[in-house]
């Protein structure tokens, strides 16, 4: 009986001891070939992995201007495991001339691991960044005192022109989403946090390289490990060459100074965007650096709201304007011809009445050149009543819908979904469900809506889609999506208006009326004809809207342009002059008419535009 004991007692002994073996063999087969842990604390023992920044491509104008370029700056890593008990740190703060109390709320930062996943006591830490060479120079200097400090070179954006800060974005440092999102990054570096620079992040940015160095038992460095074997060469960023004319966007945030408001020029046959211009701006050096943090909150918190790009995300009635299309659309859906006549009575005009005496009855040409509110009302009236009303308003409410579509087949009411431009707003034309849930599906007819015969009540639009608008009438019929990138063709890109051609040459005569005779007759370029339209948009929280889209020149049009002036009252007293001027400098390479110049860019309409 003992002796079964002792036997099956010795089985339990040797399994037991199997089992503490294989879990030994387990736990040494997961440590060395499955977990990699150790073997990369190992390494770190040994091995330091330097990040090589690559510069990041530069951006140039059409004509090769360049716009944005890097300027050196400075970052310092340390290594935690690295900085013993007799780290000077008094000494350190005084080299970069910072307190004690800044010091330790760093390296909290850096040690907390819910702000900074990746920390590790043997790899590097950003401690500060986006210093200058004289921020770094007492520390270059006695850099040997500091164990686990290296000092990293990389590079900052810096600008040309205090211009175009809205196009052309920012780059700020990565937060912990961009990491999650992207492995390229790591904690501390930057990225394009709008515009161009977010919009074409991974080919401005480039690729990283990295330099493994060798390091002995006491921490001191021994040179590159391997002969550079490991080490990866850093990759420049692809530069890249935009639409814009920097001297064309130049003058015109030189004309819209003082004022709020916006102006985009796009070059109709290419839909390349030549000026895009959003006032209040800034200028594009102050967020960069230490600094940007500060004020980027001063800008955000500005009441003018200059962060928001009103040339793409503002929306506005688009006022007269708008009778452009009005009339291309009743041409091609047969509700008039250029010969149809409608009375004007003025301003005793009902329901809508006319803002000048221009004599009565009115054609369509002599109705765009004198924007005849009266003419575009009946026109609409008898656009959406062709077909009478049917049962049930069947028959209007189809007319509505053939208007609406129409309409949206310019670009309104719907971002640009095949562009560049990452920031828009849609604007809007109201569509049948909206105007059922205010009246009902038989409370509503053509005198319910007739704000819109004349571009007032709920249609919203933005300056890209004025623009926008201008370039499709100045090719007769089709538009280019507008686009800032010059290399990346988009003439594949083309959107076909169903409207014939020859109605657009009617629409396009009215409007070289309206610069010959009409509103726009006080801004003549010497040796080009202009096309234009002006528009005074209603305004319920001020002073009206000055609007004007145009191109030029009328037989060949190379340029259009729609301006935008918040508050600023008639179309034709601040946006035309600003357009015209635009055309001239684009088209003949400066603006002749000095005193004018002088006039509108001197005029402060807003005093609370600051200067950033």
């Amino acid at each position: 009986m003992i002796n079964d004991q002792n036997y099956r007692r010795r089985y339990v002994i040797s399994g037991i001891a199997i089992v503490v073996v294989l879990v030994y063999i387990i736990r040494l087969f997961y440590l060395q070939i499955i977990d990699q842990s150790t073997k990369d604390q190992a390494d770190n023992n040994a091995l330091v992995k330097q990040t090589i920044y690559p510069s990041r491509g530069l951006i140039y104008d059409r004509n090769g201007e360049l716009l944005v370029f890097n300027q050196p700056i400075y970052e310092i890593t340390m290594v935690m495991r690295e900085m013993g008990k007799d780290w000077d740190t008094t000494a350190f703060c005084q080299c970069l001339q910072i307190s004690r109390t800044e010091f330790d709320e760093r390296i909290a930062e850096i040690k907390d691991k819910k702000k900074n996943r990746g920390y590790s006591r043997w790899t590097p830490q950003v401690f500060m960044s986006q210093l200058k060479k004289e921020d770094i120079a007492t520390l270059q200097e006695s850099k040997f005192l500091f164990p686990g400090i290296q000092i990293q070179k990389r590079t900052l954006r810096d600008y040309t022109y205090k211009a175009a800060a809205h196009v052309l974005g920012s780059v700020g440092e990565v937060n912990q989403n961009d990491i999650d999102r992207d492995a390229y990054y790591a904690r501390g570096d930057y990225s394009g946090r709008d515009g161009l620079e977010r919009t074409y992040e991974q080919q401005l940015r480039g690729e990283k390289g990295v330099e493994v160095l060798m390091r002995d038992s006491r921490g001191r460095m021994q040179g590159s490990y391997q002969n550079g074997a490991l080490d990866k060469t850093a990759k420049a960023g692809t530069d890249l060459y935009t639409t814009l004319d920097i001297q064309l966007q130049l003058l015109a945030e030189e004309l819209l100074a003082g004022k709020i408001g916006s102006a985009v020029a796009i070059e109709p046959k290419t839909g390349e965007i030549l000026a895009l211009v959003s006032n209040p701006s800034w200028n594009p050096k102050v967020l960069v650096g230490k600094e940007r943090s500060k004020n980027y909150n001063q800008l955000l918190k500005d009441p003018t709201k200059p962060l928001m790009n009103r040339a793409t995300q503002a929306t506005y009635p688009p006022g007269s304007t708008f009778k452009t299309i009005q009339a291309l659309v009743c041409l091609e859906q047969g509700a008039i011809t250029p010969n149809t006549l409608y009375p004007c009575s003025g301003p005793q005009s009902t329901p809508i009445k006319c803002t000048h005496h221009h004599g009565s009855p009115v054609a369509l040409d002599k109705a765009i050149e004198q924007s005849c509110n009266p003419y575009f009302w009946c026109a609409y009236r008898d656009l959406l009543q062709k077909d009478g009303y049917g049962k049930d308003n069947a028959d209007f409410r189809h007319r509505y819908e053939l208007w609406r579509d129409a309409v949206m087949e310019f670009g309104l009411g719907q971002r640009f979904k095949d562009t560049d431009l990452s920031e828009q707003s849609a604007g809007k034309v109201p569509n049948i469900k909206e105007y059922d849930r205010t009246y009902g599906p038989t409370g509503w007819k053509a005198i319910t809506i007739r704000s819109l015969s004349i571009g007032q009540g709920e249609i919203l639009v933005t300056p890209l889609q004025l623009a926008n608008q201008a370039a499709t009438i100045a090719n007769e019929g089709y538009f280019i999506t507008p686009h800032l990138n010059k290399n990346d063709s988009m003439l594949t890109h083309r959107h076909e208006i169903g409207i014939k051609q020859k109605w657009f040459a009617e629409v396009k005569e009215g409007m070289h009326r309206v610069m010959q005779y009409g509103t726009g007759r006080w801004y003549p370029i010497e040796g080009i004809s202009q096309a234009g339209k002006t528009g005074t948009a209603q305004n319920p929280h001020g002073k009206d809207h000055a609007i004007f889209i145009g191109f030029a020149p009328v037989e060949d049009p190379q340029i259009a342009v729609a301006v935008v002036v918040e508050n600023a009252g008639y179309g034709a007293t601040w946006a035309c002059p600003v357009a015209s001027m635009m055309m001239e400098q684009y088209l003949t390479g400066q603006v002749q008419r000095k005193d004018l110049r002088k006039k509108i860019s001197s005029a402060v309409l807003n005093e609370s535009v600051k200067k950033w």
